[in-house]
């Protein structure tokens, strides 16, 4: 069984974890095969956006199958081993989380590992680790602080008790709530207004945005009129400018 599927339709890649039956919880083949489709998606110019969800109506990801994590040797292995939250990250595409129910350990890390989320209504949240007697380490407390704050955070990390949707879309954890028979359509529509803009302009503002996290406000400001500038000398944005003077509707080629 194929446990990661992955089709390109109208410059939408989609990739689902498909182990339902494990709550598409993650092995070292899976994770494997997402770096390979993550390579394959920056590669591709016909790739624009991309969507992650799940297989099934009970989660879309519960993290690393804890049943796998006594086959590596050494906690160094496992420190090393290749990270599906990693390769999240390495995507230079916008990504599109449609998280259709439980996103949990390294499923939420996952989730947060992709830039805008949205999520079926029955969705739960959590970061069980250290009921386990460990802690996240696809950069969990890193991004759940920027999206919820430290106390909500802290909340989560040290409890390890799952929040609702409600709760995680109050809390600023995802941008919508969407009724589970609608969710892929609109993580692919939001897809899919991504994919028709400026592909340079969009991951020039995606790679903007990460690197403001880490820049100081005189510093971030600096760096984004330097990227504007790149983005201004481009065939796109000439053809953005020529489009919007003549009224008309604008073909963006990537150049």
């Amino acid at each position: 069984m194929n446990h990661i599927l992955f089709e390109v339709r109208d410059r939408v890649a989609t990739l689902i974890l498909n182990r339902p039956e494990k709550l598409n919880a993650v092995t070292p083949e899976m994770a494997d095969a997402l770096v390979a489709h993550v390579k394959d998606c920056n590669a591709r110019a016909d790739v624009r956006a991309v969507v992650i969800t799940g297989s099934g109506e009970k989660a879309f990801c519960a993290g690393s199958d804890i049943a796998e994590l006594d086959g590596y040797d050494t906690p160094w292995t496992f420190r090393n081993r290749p990270d599906y939250c990693d390769a999240i990250r390495a995507l230079r595409k916008p990504v599109v989380c449609a998280i259709n129910g439980y996103a949990l350990g390294g499923g939420l890390e996952t989730a947060m590992s992709c830039d805008i989320r949205i999520a079926a209504e029955h969705a739960r949240f959590g970061a069980p680790e250290v009921k386990l007697g460990w802690i996240g380490g696809g950069g969990m407390s890193y991004m759940l602080a920027h999206s919820i704050g430290a106390s909500n955070t802290a909340l989560m990390l040290m409890g390890g008790d799952p929040i609702g949707a409600q709760q995680a879309l109050q809390w600023g954890l995802v941008s919508e709530l969407v009724p589970a028979t609608e969710l892929l359509a609109r993580a692919q529509a939001i897809a899919a207004t991504i994919a028709s803009r400026p592909p340079i302009a969009v991951e020039t503002a995606k790679a903007n945005l990460r690197a403001a996290y880490a820049m100081p406000l005189e510093t971030a400001i600096q760096y984004e009129r330097d990227l504007q500038t790149v983005c201004f000398a481009t065939e796109d944005a000439k053809e953005g400018r020529a489009a919007f003077k003549a009224r008309r509707p604008a073909v963006f080629e990537g150049r």
